[in-house]
């Protein structure tokens, strides 16, 4: 495993998926289900913080009873389908969080950031109010096209890459020091975003596997026709195993998904 450190946020980095409005905030428990070993990196970035802010909470994915948990979720939507067993979400948003400085012991935000109007300041007050370490997990731009699904819907990781916030942006932001750790995805990841499908192309024929990730609402129904039809022939001629096949058996895929941590 790879960790970079950023000293100062303000590296050249270089070379996430929640639900969010344009899926109008519909229940997509079962294909975006928290996975544990996500989670487990999650717990060991948050340590032995006691009180933790979640920003853009939704419905609370990979929130633990390990952490007394203050979330915050701007859509009504996803604050009304939050397990009764949570914390009741605070109806505000991340560029101004209705708490004082230094309230938390960490913070994070995951899977959210690239549906914030204005992630910079999002980041500074995560920052603002937090004793301990931010942690968010989100995915690197620069590395969303290198996923075999670019071949078949370029639009769809187009759209990925544009959506997601550079990480140089992030580490700015936050200031201090801040270590960017690439989060291996399991073969059998229960968390469906894009790059959850890497060894199982064949999930992704299916519209309701899809649809729980939310670049693919931002494209039309001819691209994801197109995608659906190359995709079919592709496995049915062998042309996507000769290419991608080796990925099968692979038991994690380094793809764009990142843990970023920061400490002031």
């Amino acid at each position: 495993m790879v960790t970079r450190t950023y000293d100062g946020g303000t590296h050249d980095i270089g070379h996430d998926s929640g639900t969010d409005s344009r899926n109008g905030g519909g229940r997509h428990t079962d294909h975006r289900r928290p996975d544990p070993r996500i989670a487990r990196f999650i717990a060991e970035a948050l340590g032995d913080a006691r009180s933790v802010l979640n920003v853009g909470a939704g419905t609370g994915s990979y929130e633990s009873a390990a952490h007394t948990i203050t979330a915050v979720e701007p859509s009504l939507a996803l604050r009304a389908q939050r397990p009764a067993a949570l914390a009741t979400a605070v109806d505000a948003v991340a560029e101004d969080l209705p708490f004082t400085d230094g309230t938390f012991d960490a913070s994070m935000a995951l899977f959210s950031v690239h549906q914030w109007s204005d992630v910079e300041a999002g980041m500074r007050e995560m920052r603002r109010v937090t004793r301990g370490p931010v942690v968010v997990l989100t995915n690197d731009p620069a590395r969303v096209r290198d996923f075999w699904l670019y071949e078949y819907a370029p639009d769809v990781l187009d759209v990925e890459a544009r959506r997601h916030p550079p990480l140089r942006t992030l580490t700015a932001a936050l200031g201090g020091t801040t270590t960017v750790t690439p989060v291996p995805i399991p073969l059998d990841c229960t968390d469906g975003f894009n790059e959850a499908y890497y060894g199982r192309p064949e999930l992704l024929l299916d519209p309701a596997v899809r649809q729980p990730c939310s670049a693919w609402s931002y494209v039309d129904d001819r691209a994801r026709q197109d995608f659906d039809t190359s995709l079919r022939h592709a496995l049915g001629s062998g042309t996507w195993d000769a290419a991608f096949g080796h990925l099968r058996n692979r038991p994690a895929y380094d793809g764009s998904l990142v843990l970023l941590r920061s400490t002031s």
